[in-house]
């Protein structure tokens, strides 16, 4: 009960923070005139990912990178095969937007490039920097291309847009008017759940590891990485159960891009570390792989299949077998 409960009280502190931050940013950005696109882009769109960024930078700090690390690489390889084959399971995922070729290619390049770096140099703050500036400009480059076709969304929109048809309050309006005061203190007590569910379950999932008697790095590919991707497991099932299965497919896609340049850039930055020799020999290579596969499945038809959801459920559950000891 010791290890159980500061996990339970910090992934709901995470998930809770998470969509409390999110809630208020976006009432603040409404309330400047701050367009839906950019709301949708950013704010809704970083939300979703604050759980696993204030995990993985708590767990480096704290000198656990194999948590860090396997966390980001974790939730990636957990929102390919559980998630979307989930999601494929209930209903075939349609891949219909002309942008998500943009995107998918990205969300390869972007997990072969960090596989890469991290079998030859630790994952350092200019890296982390290159990182970031790399997020900063895809993000730019898509509000320059959705402003121009905006009937065809890519894969960070329908990050933002998943999270919006789960809780109604987070669809973005135009600007709207009235006090500052409780979207601030919203935001504001959303970071605090959000700091704190993160020390919370760093602890319990480095106890559960240590009273296992098996590795941190294994933790963070499992437990953590299962635990911080509940919000897309959430949003993306309720898109899919809605038949909009183009936005949960993009939430993936999106969520990918966002943990390895946005997570994994700021946890360089602010913890610059190694990335765990496990993790580089095998857990790198099965992300990549399955990033190009799933990709593969996508545009052969344009769609994921029931039958391919299957396949996918069936390799998350060998990935698992196979790093559990």
């Amino acid at each position: 009960m010791e290890i159980l409960l500061p996990l339970l009280v910090g992934l709901v502190l995470l998930v809770g923070g998470g969509e409390l931050l999110v809630r208020g940013a976006v009432a603040v950005a409404e309330r400047f005139g701050v367009s839906p696109l950019v709301i949708g882009l950013t704010l809704v769109g970083f939300g979703t990912s604050t759980p696993e960024l204030v995990t993985s930078v708590k767990a480096a700090l704290d000198g656990y990178p194999g948590v860090a690390y396997g966390n980001i690489v974790g939730s990636n390889i957990a929102n390919i095969l559980l998630i979307l084959g989930a999601a494929a399971l209930l209903f075939p995922i349609g891949v219909t937007s002309a942008a998500l070729k943009r995107d998918g290619a990205t969300m390869v390049a972007v997990a072969l490039a960090f596989a890469m770096l991290a079998a030859f140099v630790p994952i350092s703050r200019p890296l982390g920097a290159l990182f970031v500036l790399a997020l900063g400009g895809y993000i730019w480059l898509a509000f320059r291309q959705e402003r121009q076709i905006p009937d065809d969304h890519g894969a960070v929109y329908d990050k933002g847009l998943a999270l919006s048809e789960v809780e109604a309050a987070l669809v973005p309006r135009r600007a709207q008017t009235g006090a500052l005061l409780l979207p601030l203190a919203t935001a504001l007590l959303g970071i605090a759940a959000v700091v704190g569910g993160g020390a919370f379950f760093v602890k319990g999932a480095v106890g559960l590891a240590h009273q296992l008697g098996i590795s941190d790095t294994v933790i963070g590919l499992t437990v953590v990485a299962l635990g911080t991707s509940l919000p897309e497991l959430v949003t993306s099932v309720m898109a899919a159960l809605r038949r909009q299965t183009d936005v949960a497919f993009g939430n993936i896609v999106g969520s990918n891009i966002y943990n390895i340049l946005g997570i994994g850039g700021v946890t360089a930055m602010i913890a610059p570390t190694a990335v765990p020799q496990d993790i580089v020999r095998f857990d790198n290579l099965v992300m990549v792989g399955i990033s190009a596969i799933v990709m593969v499945f996508a545009f052969t038809g344009r769609r994921l299949s029931r039958g391919e959801g299957a396949v996918l459920l069936a390799g998350y559950a060998a990935y698992v077998f196979l790093v559990w000891p």
